[in-house]
């Protein structure tokens, strides 16, 4: 069961949004700054374009008997032939004065004979773009200066960069879909990183709180460092704990068992009727502290083992027979039959010590609430599944305990004067459980109890 975790989000999201992010940003730079490159390009060609017109114009130009000739080239024309058949306008003027073409056309406040002016406006509703030059001639009354202005419409350019942009538009989806792969991949295997530290820490037992030595990134290198230093704070406080309940568990134990001899023997030589009533409370007294401490370190093992299963064949009839015959000893004194009922093999993957202790928990309980002069049944069914059963002819248990009877402490209210600890069926429901199976708890139609371990 994983403990609850306060989320903020996914880091491999969040990179490969960052990433992504960073990829379409670059992706619209890509396609702003390549247009704006294309257009100024395409631009500068349709001007040299039109400054050679002009200038093939204004070289025709002369005065001749004091009148401006000036003679339209065909090569000026013809040079501004588009596959968009665009429109070509023109204005000429002398000092000023216009002589011939489009006198709406657009011209420029200040000429410059060096060079041509370039300027875009809009003229009949349509952008044009515009090339102005100026040419001085030296006639008898002086000189002359002849400027020309030639325009032409801008459809070609605009179906050039409407073109140009599509193809760079797919360049830059093609660029953001390869740089969201590289993103997603990139993402994927910085997470992968993680992913496998986690796999590698999670695939551990809980005992297992060795320092993690797989290869991590240096990036990682402080969180597996304070991952290293927390396990092995860990591992010194489990050994601490462990070291402490067996040492407590031994330090109780024998000096209980010298002041229950000592009880004893100073109870065969006092005849005072209330000094004996008071030692027969300090043996009984004695005796549940002696068996709380033995169960709370047979707990404390069971809990230990339970996270480090170990796993080889059990031949469980057998285990059961040496039980049965460590115990029949306590059961004759009770005058209980103790007996065994087997169906064939009984064979199960696990840990023995587990398996014995749930087993031995089941059988003295049963000896401990079972009348004298009864029998405790063990019997070892294999079908449908492997189940083992104990049966006593005891009070059994009351209806509203049966769901809280292998808590933790927990005892029945009718136990009467019985000594325990309520850790017997926590123990056998533990090693059970560790196994892969549960522990039932059931009151026999005849009267008495079962208590079943099914795998």
């Amino acid at each position: 069961m994983t403990a609850e975790v306060n989320v903020t989000g996914s880091l491999r999201r969040r990179l490969a949004l960052i990433l992504t992010g960073g990829a379409a940003v670059l992706a619209v730079i890509l396609f702003v700054v390549v247009r704006a490159l294309t257009s100024q390009i395409a631009q500068q060609e349709q001007d040299n374009i039109l400054s050679a017109s002009l200038s093939s114009i204004l070289d025709s130009a002369a005065i001749i008997d004091g009148q401006l000739q000036l003679d339209f080239p065909y090569a000026s024309l013809s040079m501004l032939g588009t596959p968009a058949d665009d429109r070509v306008f023109y204005a000429i003027y002398e000092d000023e004065t216009f002589l011939s073409g489009y006198g709406d056309l657009p011209a420029p406040q200040q000429l410059r004979i060096d060079r041509p002016e370039f300027a875009t406006h809009l003229f009949n509703a349509d952008p044009v773009r515009i090339a102005t030059g100026a040419r001085t001639l030296i006639g008898t009354d002086g000189p002359r200066v002849i400027s020309v202005s030639i325009a032409q419409t801008q459809d070609a350019l605009a179906l050039r960069l409407n073109g140009i942009s599509r193809n760079v538009a797919i360049l830059g989806i093609g660029f953001f879909v390869m740089a969201s792969a590289l993103a997603l991949w990139a993402a994927a295997t910085t997470s992968d990183q993680l992913m496998r530290l986690t796999t590698s820490v999670t695939r551990r037992g809980p005992q297992d709180l060795s320092p993690v030595a797989k290869p991590v990134p240096s990036e990682m290198v402080p969180l597996v460092g304070s991952l290293n230093t927390l396990m092995a704070r860990l591992d010194q406080s489990l050994t601490q704990s462990e070291d402490f309940i067996a040492e407590a568990a031994h330090r109780i134990r024998t000096p209980l068992a010298t002041v229950r001899a000592h009880a004893e023997a100073t109870l065969q030589r006092v005849e005072n009727p209330e000094n004996r009533k008071a030692l027969h409370a300090m043996i009984r007294a004695i005796d549940e502290s002696s068996r709380a401490a033995g169960q709370l370190l047979d707990h404390a093992m069971v809990t230990f083992r339970a996270e480090n299963l170990e796993q080889v064949d059990v031949d469980l009839n057998e285990l059961l027979s040496e039980l049965v015959q460590r115990m029949k000893p306590v059961a004759e004194m009770k005058d209980i039959a103790l007996t065994l009922e087997t169906e064939g093999p009984a064979l199960i993957l696990g840990d023995p010590i587990l398996l014995q202790n749930a087993l031995r928990n089941l059988i003295d309980n049963a000896l401990k609430y079972a009348a004298a002069e009864t029998a405790v049944e063990i019997r070892v069914k294999t079908e449908p599944t492997l189940t083992i059963q104990v049966l006593d002819d005891g009070p059994g248990f009351a209806a509203d305990e049966v769901e809280t009877l292998s808590g933790r402490f927990v005892r029945g209210k009718d136990t009467g004067n019985k000594i325990g600890s309520g850790l017997g069926l926590t123990i056998a429901q533990a090693a059970t459980e560790a196994h892969g199976g549960h522990l039932s708890l059931i009151n026999r139609p005849e009267g008495g109890a079962c208590a079943s371990l099914h795998f």
